[in-house]
């Protein structure tokens, strides 16, 4: 466009030029320069100024672009320093995921030597060498990664917190986190992590709440996190009867019916003596869903109204009555009732669909009570047996026996 313009303007000029040779041609211009007298023609003399025109402007531009010469030469070789970086931070992306970390550490310290995006550069360059193991290496380009205020740290802390996890170092990392000044998704995804391994379970509950909330997890999954945490978390107090009955009071109602909560619950209180708490937490979440797990816990505690116990399994046979577990129960509820005939005919129907050595112990020691040694010792040699063939299994990796 400006070469078009400049072609408009010499044609213009040029035909002014000629117009005005044509009505001037008589005309003459006097020059005095003392001693000397010039007389020219007037055309002659625009022609003359044009020219001069012309070579000062040309002289002009000549001098100022050898004095922009050094400055031009400094920015081509910039953007040459630029493109050189650049290209080494994709080859260093590209070579990081192809799990070529050699390459992408030495691609990505080129990148921060040309100054291209050297955050970026520098914690790509210590992934690397943490891969390669190279620990002086990866915490030298971690300091190349920090930046003036605590936004710009942010990539470096959660590398650092991340690559500390992969170590095991977890309370370093959570010490690490705390250098943000709020924290975002991934980094609560660290903490969690940090948490769960310090077995820190309250924080963990906290966290999994907080990370359903954003939408890291669904319904399923935080609900999943949150009552593990829950039940590990009554586990771990279960002999402090304060702290578990506090902890007890702060779980929500609908986890209170989700059998690992459950039987959490229900073996804390079955530690602390209380039989009929543990009764009602396992009731409450069997009426809820069924969990066959879930009810073997419910004979495990030695007090409480065992005949009204054994009424509400009686009754839930009803719904259940092909349940091995569930016989089972009522085999060993029946025999601390010294309903010695009922028990051996729950424990039986127990063995009949499920062999397991945990029935036939109950059932050996129910016929012992009843007086046939002979019976009783051949239910003990059973139970033995499949407890022998359990612990091979466990150890060879062979189906595991049921207990």
């Amino acid at each position: 466009m400006k070469t078009l313009a400049w072609i408009v303007t010499l044609v213009a000029v040029a035909v002014g030029v000629a117009l005005a040779s044509r009505y001037l041609s008589g005309a003459y211009a006097l020059l005095v320069v003392p001693p000397w007298r010039v007389e020219v023609s007037f055309s002659f003399l625009l022609v003359a100024l044009a020219a001069a025109f012309v070579a000062a402007y040309l002289a002009v531009r000549a001098v100022a672009a050898t004095v922009r010469l050094p400055a031009r030469v400094r920015e081509y070789r910039l953007s040459r320093r630029r493109e050189r970086g650049r290209a080494a931070l994709a080859q260093a992306l590209l070579e990081f995921f192809a799990g070529r970390f050699g390459r992408a550490e030495k691609a990505a310290a080129t990148a921060i030597e040309c100054g291209e995006s050297v955050q970026v550069a520098a914690v790509l360059a210590a992934r690397a060498a943490h891969e390669l193991r190279a620990w002086e290496r990866r915490d030298g380009y971690l300091e190349r990664a920090g930046g003036t205020n605590p936004d710009e740290n942010l990539p470096r802390v959660v590398t650092e917190a991340e690559l500390l996890l992969g170590e095991r170092r977890y309370a370093e990392a959570l010490e690490r986190l705390k250098e943000l000044p709020r924290k975002h998704t991934a980094a609560l995804r660290l903490e969690l992590r940090a948490q769960q391994e310090l077995r820190n379970w309250e924080r963990v509950v906290a966290l999994a709440g907080e990370l359903g909330r954003r939408g890291v997890f669904d319904a399923t999954q935080a609900g999943q996190v949150r009552r593990y945490a829950i039940a590990e978390d009554l586990g771990k107090k279960a002999l402090d009867r304060h702290a578990f009955e506090e902890a007890w009071r702060r779980v929500a109602a609908e986890d209170r019916v989700s059998h690992r909560v459950a039987a959490a619950a229900a073996r804390g209180f079955m530690a602390l003596g209380d039989c009929d708490r543990a009764y009602r937490a396992i009731e409450d979440a069997l009426e809820t869903e069924w969990d066959a797990a879930l009810v073997t816990l419910y004979a495990e505690c030695e007090g409480g109204a065992t005949t009204a116990r054994i009424e509400r399994a009686e009754a839930w046979l009803a719904r259940h009555p092909e349940d091995a577990p569930l016989l089972l129960t009522l085999g060993r509820l029946c025999a601390r009732a010294s309903l010695w005939g009922k028990a051996r005919s729950y424990l039986e129907a127990s063995i009949a669909i499920e062999p397991t050595r945990s029935a036939h112990l109950a059932l050996a020691q129910v016929i012992e009570r009843i007086g046939d040694a002979e019976g009783a010792r051949t239910h003990y040699r059973v139970s033995l047996d499949l407890a022998l063939a359990q612990l091979k299994a466990a150890t060879g990796g062979r189906r595991r026996t049921p207990l």
